[in-house]
């Protein structure tokens, strides 16, 4: 019973491995490649900079296994296949917007490629892995893990408040300015309504001075 144990343990944990981190695993051909993709930071979110990695290393033959996809599951990555930066570009798809993104490879890890990329809008993304890897044709449509919305990690604010909070400052400096204004209007308009009783009583004062005039000549007369 205990070497069960351990044989059950041997065949599930490469599958475990191969899994971890929410990676994605296929294969191309029966004989020829295992691919694994995943985010280089996870958990992945929305209006940050990250990258897609992608693994390539020879599929082994698994005797008991005849799927090739459920073959490369159960296998890790090993051996990598270097200098396929020249030969594999990856597509990245968000519903009908698609990006062609070039890989770099790895310095200390052959067979391990990067594609670097900003996903802005949380949500599943489909990564197309086109070209050649040596004398095979590769066509690959791969899924990797949601991206998922920046606001629910953020703390202690996410940054739609922060901007609001800078929309709301600009309504409330609109709403001074146009207070401000309305003092001036006022003011001018206090002034014009002094203005004109200055000009009422230089009147009448020029009124009183005529008028006192008139009334010494006609004493004279």
């Amino acid at each position: 019973m205990y070497f069960k144990k351990i044989s059950l343990l041997a065949l599930i944990m490469p599958a475990l491995i191969g899994t971890a981190f929410g990676h994605t695993i296929d294969s191309v051909g029966d004989d020829g490649y295992r691919i694994e993709i995943g985010w280089m930071n996870e958990p992945v979110v929305s209006g940050e900079t990250n990258g897609i990695e992608l693994y390539i290393s020879p599929l082994r033959p698994c005797p008991d296994i005849s799927d090739a996809m459920k073959c490369a599951e159960y296998q890790i990555f090993q051996n990598g296949v270097s200098g396929l930066e020249k030969t594999l570009k990856m597509q990245l798809v968000y519903k009908d917007q698609k990006i062609m993104l070039p890989l770099v490879a790895d310095h200390n890890i052959p067979g391990k490629y990067y594609s670097f990329v900003n996903p802005t809008i949380s949500g599943y993304y489909q990564a197309n892995i086109l070209g050649n890897i040596g004398d095979k044709v590769v066509s690959l449509s791969m899924h990797p893990p949601k991206v998922e919305e920046r606001s629910w990690i953020e703390f202690p604010e996410p940054s739609d408040i922060t901007l609001s909070q800078l929309i709301d400052g600009h309504t409330a400096l609109l709403g001074d300015v146009n207070n401000l204004k309305e003092s001036v209007s006022q003011l001018e308009q206090e002034k014009q309504q002094t203005n004109v009783g200055y000009a009422g009583i230089a009147l009448g004062i020029i009124g009183i001075v005529i008028a006192a005039f008139a009334l010494s000549k006609s004493k004279k007369n």
